[in-house]
């Protein structure tokens, strides 16, 4: 469980300092975008143990003295760059630049990077919208893309990078997890798993590669199924693969049967309160003996970490500007609650899966006649 700051202990003058921070936020991750496309970032990094003169970052990325300098300023101020002494030059009254670890992270960390770049060309210009979303409870930063009510049906029409950065932000935590959790799925041998929300076949490529019999059903929309299909065949495994085109919002929603193992990923957490009410409705009245319900989420109140509870609260706005307006990473108590009054019963929680999932393993909670 993360531990919340607690507010008596933080002083005046660091809570305006702070304060300065978040009304410039903007331009420090512009800035920082600037530094990494201009290459000035990349120029430090490989020269950072002895440092680099202004002079020769201008030589190496063709940029003028004040455009690197305006930049290389402000990143001493927001933590992103530093000086490195050196007696000689400082009697020559010349800067050695080196990167701290804060830009060093933001080059080398897969999160950091994935996260970056998801908010660089995907988030950022939408964002704008936010206070729209809030009181609209619509998409409304989806409007800088196309004239769409929710995002996940239009994946395929994002221009390449867009698509390639908000893709690398999907499957960067769920690809983590999935390692862990196959030998968990497979310890009861089933033969037959439905990934309701299959997306684009990541799951079902990964299960269909690790175990040689299974035979593997995804239900979603199908501009999703399309792209799985594709995915699934591309790697030459069609013919364990089904597809059961389908709405889960759908109150009469009807779910592929013959199943050991019911399985959403990352896909409840796509969907306000109400609406993972009728899903997990479907699944519960299509349940008709011992099959269970492996549900993956990662819950904000759940993680390790300050940083990932940070991420994850941040990637509920993601939701409202983006997705389509109403749904969250949830808080586990809240989402646990969801569940059981559908009428599954969670039968083993394990936490700490990968990047800070949670696995709720769950069967239908039949009641007593007596």
């Amino acid at each position: 469980m993360i531990q919340l700051p607690k507010q008596d202990e933080v002083s005046a003058l660091d809570a305006k300092s702070m304060a300065q921070h978040i009304a410039f936020s903007p331009y420090i991750f512009q800035a920082t975008v600037a530094m990494k496309e201009l290459g000035i970032l990349q120029f430090i990094d490989k020269n950072r143990r002895k440092g680099v003169l202004l002079s020769e970052i201008v030589e190496a990325v063709n940029v003028s003295e004040y455009g690197v300098s305006v930049l290389l300023d402000f990143a001493l101020t927001c933590g992103l760059v530093t000086i490195i002494s050196d007696d000689e030059n400082d009697q020559k009254n010349l800067d050695r630049y080196s990167l701290t670890k804060v830009a060093f992270f933001l080059l080398h960390d897969e999160m950091s990077v994935v996260n970056f770049e998801f908010t660089q060309h995907f988030g950022y210009q939408g964002l704008a919208k936010l206070t729209e979303s809030i009181k609209t409870g619509k998409p409304e930063g989806l409007k800088v893309f196309g004239n769409w009510e929710t995002l996940y049906p239009h994946l395929a029409e994002l221009p390449d990078q867009i698509r390639e950065s908000w893709f690398s932000f999907d499957h960067f935590y769920s690809d983590h997890a999935f390692d862990e959790i196959l030998p968990i799925i497979f310890e009861s041998n089933p033969k037959h798993i439905v990934d309701i929300g299959g997306n684009t076949g990541r799951f079902t490529t990964k299960c269909l590669q690790y175990n040689s019999e299974v035979h593997m059903t995804i239900m979603d929309l199908p501009p999703q199924l399309a792209k799985a299909s594709q995915n699934i065949s591309a790697a030459d495994l069609v013919e364990r693969f089904h597809q059961f085109p389908c709405d889960m919002l759908d109150p009469k929603q009807k779910l592929a049967d013959k199943a050991d193992i019911y399985w959403m990923s990352q896909f409840l957490d796509c969907f306000s309160e109400p609406q993972i009410k009728i899903i997990l409705s479907n699944i519960v009245n299509g349940i008709t003996g011992q099959q269970k319900v492996f549900i993956l989420e990662t819950f904000w109140d759940a993680q390790q970490f300050d940083a990932a509870a940070f991420s994850l609260n941040a990637t509920s706005l993601y939701f409202t500007c983006f997705a389509n307006g109403n749904s969250r990473m949830y808080a586990a108590d809240k989402f646990i609650a969801l569940v059981e009054a559908s009428g599954l019963a969670i039968e083993k929680r394990i936490d700490n899966i990968g990047l800070g999932h949670s696995l709720l393993i769950c069967g239908k909670a039949f009641t007593s006649l007596t």
